[in-house]
């Protein structure tokens, strides 16, 4: 990396070891570890990000797993979707990176781009996911299968990060291929179904950024819309193939479709409330023998129970008392939506349980600015705080919020 910032500056050596902070024999450390501030002069003397030096020069230095290499490409991309459905996404990370060294065409890349995005999904590094994503779409002739699998994985990846315009955009270039030429193959029922759910469901989290009760209003009937074919498309899925994971996302895109329709007013907030806690009743004990996605399903219900009985309160803050029913069916669904979280070590949802009950701690108005203080977190608590800040730069603010005002409970800081 020094060397390639020498040429990219067109430095002498004096120059470079000024630049560096450091004389050009004590650039690479004998551990191979370089300090941090040395990572930080090569990225201003390459114009890079310090990320990038990092991931470059951790990379560099990774250990090559020879055993795999040596497979075919076709038996890694099944390796691959056998360690993704078991959940063992560090082996398929491995087994990705094995692929990518392999790949001798356009569509073999892009397929172990496709695998490696679903190993960074699973262990939530969501920024990694989208740039692998984004590399394998980059490929020319890799197949309108491979394709569109992975242009519905760019959708998720905006998605899950909150960039919410992007992956609505996406998701309709999808579905407007399907408006003339409807789906036919499994995969093609697949692409309709998460592009009309990852749409419906960035419209329902848009929500909140609308300008006016008109606008809410239209944009929820959409996003209701959008939902209710989701659910219909998934249920036809998991009938035909019997895939627990089409059944939890049919689940789910009925969920969001009750918050959607409260908001378009098509339904009142108490009787969705009803719905969302009767249906979480059959959940309370998520160790219980079931598929993991009916599991993640009922934590999505819990946020969207939570959301509905926030903007209820918000709307009429007189009905949203100590013992109000909607406080307590705010308490019920944030505390469900953080168990469930913790128990799938889900980070999009342990992310929202935070930022509910901190939102819960700052607007309801009988809650006072000593409750905040009276949050007590563990090490436990700090441990995934952190780690849903690392992965979702939106939530760090609110992160940082909750570090400051929060009591520290066997916590060095």
């Amino acid at each position: 990396m020094a060397k390639l910032a020498r040429v990219y500056r067109g430095w002498s050596a004096a120059q470079m070891s000024e630049a560096l902070g450091r004389e050009q024999s004590r650039v690479g450390p004998a551990s191979g570890n370089p300090k941090l501030d040395l990572v930080a002069r090569l990225a201003d003397a390459l114009d890079w990000e310090i990320g990038d030096v990092a991931e470059r020069v951790w990379r560099g230095k990774g250990a090559r797993d020879g055993d795999l290499r040596a497979l075919p490409f076709a038996d890694l991309d099944a390796r691959a979707q056998t360690e993704h459905r078991a959940g063992e996404y560090a082996s398929m990370e491995r087994t990705g990176n094995a692929m990518r060294l392999i790949a001798g065409t356009a569509r073999e890349r892009a397929v172990a781009a496709n695998r490696l995005a679903g190993a960074y999904d699973g262990v939530g590094r969501y920024n990694r996911m989208l740039d692998t994503v984004r590399e394998g779409l980059s490929e020319r002739h890799i197949g309108v299968d491979v394709r569109t699998m992975l242009t519905i994985n760019l959708a998720n990846a905006y998605y899950t990060l909150w960039n919410l315009h992007e992956a609505r955009s996406i998701a309709e270039s999808v579905l407007e291929r399907f408006a003339e030429d409807p789906a036919r193959t499994r995969l093609e029922r697949v692409a309709e179904a998460f592009g009309r759910a990852l749409r419906g469901h960035a419209r329902r989290r848009m929500l909140g950024t609308c300008e006016s009760p008109e606008e809410q209003r239209a944009l929820a009937a959409s996003a209701a819309h959008d939902l209710g074919l989701a659910a219909d498309l998934y249920t036809g899925l998991f009938g035909d193939f019997d895939d627990p994971q089409y059944q939890g996302l049919a689940h789910t895109a009925r969920g969001g479709l009750l918050e959607a329709r409260v908001a378009a007013g098509e339904l009142a907030p108490e009787a969705a409330l009803e719905k969302i806690l009767t249906e979480l009743d059959g959940f309370v004990d998520i160790a219980a023998p079931r598929p993991a996605q009916m599991i993640e399903s009922c934590g999505w219900w819990s946020v969207f129970g939570a959301n509905v009985a926030m903007r209820a309160g918000e709307e009429n803050a007189a009905e949203f008392s100590e013992r109000s029913g909607l406080e307590q069916a705010l308490a019920i669904c944030t505390n469900k939506a953080a168990e469930v979280g913790e128990h799938l070590q889900h980070w999009p949802m342990r992310e929202r349980a935070f930022t509910l009950e901190w939102f819960r701690k700052q607007t309801i108005p009988w809650m006072k600015p000593a409750d905040c203080a009276s949050w007590m977190l563990d090490a436990e608590d700090v441990r995934v705080l952190v780690g849903a800040m690392g992965r979702f730069p939106y939530f760090r603010p609110t992160g940082w919020a909750i570090l400051d005002r929060a009591v520290l409970a066997g916590v060095g800081m």
